[in-house]
């Protein structure tokens, strides 16, 4: 599943290429990924609809339209969006499917926009988790409140973060900041990296970090994901950027999907549990 580094860069490119669009016909093909709506509904309702922007809250994309409604999208761990424009090349974002963006639409769409100028937007998902929800200013508000705050804006201070972790002493600090009610759009890959740069490891208890180690990964949480949006984000086996390419952030990795290759700090072998119901890799040497 793409984490905040990844959905962000989508969204962004997202906007610059489907803001002022307006839709001429929409066609969704599996009704339990558009629930509450109806497939006519939905249809119905986005016809004729333009776009005034596309932006982020933890890992769902936000599409604002003209009438005051919402577009939500959440990828899930296979979904992906595919902008064809007219002319020139499309634009991929989110689970590389093979042959996903040959012959659109095809076996893997869900969702069909067609735009007043011969431009189209698909929602591919393989495994079918992904959705769709159209809803209303007040909605959208309702279902967003339910997660945390985002690590990238000015309310995540030291002194907020302090009280969020404080709130389950006895969770592991990997299973604290997964919880998406605490700490907004952080996943696998950006919990063992802030884990592994505050010199933390991700299995200890929250009760156990003294106040120079919160602050550490408190600063380390922001640093990564700042670090990663600059390069694109990651691209793990689920995930493209909007334009098709691999993100730059590969490259920055420390310990996430590097099994027990060698530590960049120490060259002792890196170790990978399951540990949350995840895959969890740290380096014993240099985290305590």
């Amino acid at each position: 599943m793409p984490e905040l580094p990844e959905v962000e860069t989508l969204v962004r490119e997202l906007n610059r290429v489907l803001k002022g669009r307006t839709t001429t016909r929409v066609k969704a093909h599996v009704p339990k990924a558009i629930l509450p709506s109806t497939p006519a509904g939905f249809a119905r309702r986005l016809k004729g609809r333009s776009i005034t922007g596309v932006s982020r809250r933890a890992k769902i994309i936000i599409i604002a339209l003209d009438d005051g409604h919402f577009l939500l999208v959440h990828l899930k761990m296979t979904g992906q969006l595919l902008f064809v424009p007219a002319e020139g090349a499309m634009v991929i974002g989110g689970h590389p499917q093979r042959h996903g963006a040959v012959d659109l639409p095809n076996n893997y769409t869900r969702a069909e926009f067609y735009f007043t100028d011969g431009a189209a937007l698909f929602f591919n998902d393989l495994r079918k988790f992904g959705w769709l929800r159209l809803v209303t200013a007040e909605a959208k508000q309702f279902l967003l409140a339910q997660h945390g705050i985002e690590p990238l804006s000015r309310q995540f201070t030291l002194g907020v973060f302090q009280e969020l972790m404080a709130r389950y002493p006895n969770r592991t600090i990997k299973q604290t900041l997964l919880d998406q009610k605490l700490v907004a759009g952080l996943g696998n890959i950006y919990v063992d990296e802030a884990c592994f740069m505050a010199g933390v490891l991700p299995t200890r208890r929250v009760v156990s970090l003294s106040n120079e180690e919160l602050a550490r990964l408190h600063r380390e949480i922001v640093a990564v994901l700042r670090l990663s949006i600059r390069k694109k984000g990651t691209s793990a086996r689920n995930y493209l950027r909007s334009d098709g390419t691999r993100g730059g952030f590969m490259a920055f990795l420390n310990v996430y999907g590097r099994g027990k290759e060698p530590c960049r700090r120490c060259g002792q072998p890196l170790t990978k549990i399951q540990h949350a119901g995840r895959g969890t890799h740290f380096c014993m040497h240099c985290q305590k």
